[in-house]
């Protein structure tokens, strides 16, 4: 029997719903709608398209949104002037800065400039090490996306085996944190591991986030896992792919994401989720800030 979808748009739309209601609420109390700052150095097409996605659903769910655009010669002094500017700035809840920067800026400048309250892509040393002690943190856009996909679809993971294929700063590594953190047993893989197979083949969730079109095949799931994959990749004869072999796997595994529709659409959603957030936070009505997230399990 195929391996049921995990459809991400249709979790997409779910998790809308309740961000404009929550946003409804906070404008109703506020007076004022939760603030996004999108800053972008230069940018290749790709990196404006992602921009154009944001300020699209900012825009549905009623979030205030705009793009701080800067050439791309901008100085470190410069992109570092606005950020501390739009740190101080009252109105904007959430900061996000387009990656990768041109090659002359340092991303670590960027890390260690925006506030953490606004940092809502999990970028700062501070988000980082409240993630590693366990301690309230905004999180890396995308492993929030994946693990907003177990939990709503209530797969259980204290005491499962999870192996995450990718080590990366932005998914491998705070995923399984998060993971750790909703008591999984976690190996995470990555080009030095030896004999892959054998332990992709014991793991009861298996996260493919490298960036190898169809690397894993239908020999290296355990029949009845739970099969996310991450991966983005583009062919050279056109078309879009996983880092799962999904036509194959779909026939071992017990739930697999699709590609495209299965962890993308929500990698935006959990920035906004973030962003909504850090309004209450900052509003100093912290007690009437919703987690925004179902009970664990």
């Amino acid at each position: 029997m195929s391996a049921t979808i995990l459809d991400g748009r249709a979790l997409s739309a779910e998790i809308r719903g309740e961000l404009r209601t929550e946003v409804a609420r906070f404008r109703e109390r506020q007076g004022y709608p939760p603030g996004l700052v999108i800053v972008r150095v230069g940018g290749d097409a790709a990196s404006g398209v992602y921009t154009k996605a944001i300020l699209r659903l900012a825009g549905e769910i009623g979030v205030q949104a705009r793009l701080e655009e800067l050439p791309a010669l901008t100085s470190g002094d410069e992109l570092r002037a606005l950020l501390l500017q739009l740190n101080g700035d009252q109105r904007t809840h959430g900061i996000i800065v387009q990656m990768p920067l041109p090659a002359h800026l340092s991303q670590q400048m960027v890390a260690d400039t925006v506030a953490p309250a606004k940092d809502i892509d999990g970028i700062s040393p501070g988000s980082a090490g409240n993630l590693f002690l366990g301690l309230p943190s905004f999180l890396p856009s995308t492993a929030a996306a994946v693990v907003e996909i177990l939990d709503r679809q209530r797969i259980p993971l204290a005491g499962k085996r999870v192996v995450i294929l990718g080590r990366s700063n932005v998914v491998g590594k705070p995923l399984a944190l998060m993971l750790l953190q909703r008591n999984a047993t976690v190996s995470v893989c990555h080009s030095r591991t030896r004999d892959l197979t054998a332990l992709t083949r014991q793991a009861d969730v298996l996260i493919a986030a490298v960036g190898r079109p169809r690397l894993v095949t239908a020999e290296m799931v355990r029949p009845g896992a739970v099969v996310i994959d991450v991966g983005i990749n583009a062919l050279p004869e056109g078309g879009i792919v996983g880092d799962v072999d999904f036509e194959a796997v779909r026939e071992v595994a017990a739930a697999i994401t699709p590609t495209p529709g299965g962890v993308g659409p929500l990698t935006n959603v959990m920035l906004l989720k973030q962003c909504v957030r850090a309004a209450w936070l900052a509003s100093g009505l912290e007690e009437e800030a919703p987690d925004l997230s179902i009970p664990q399990f």
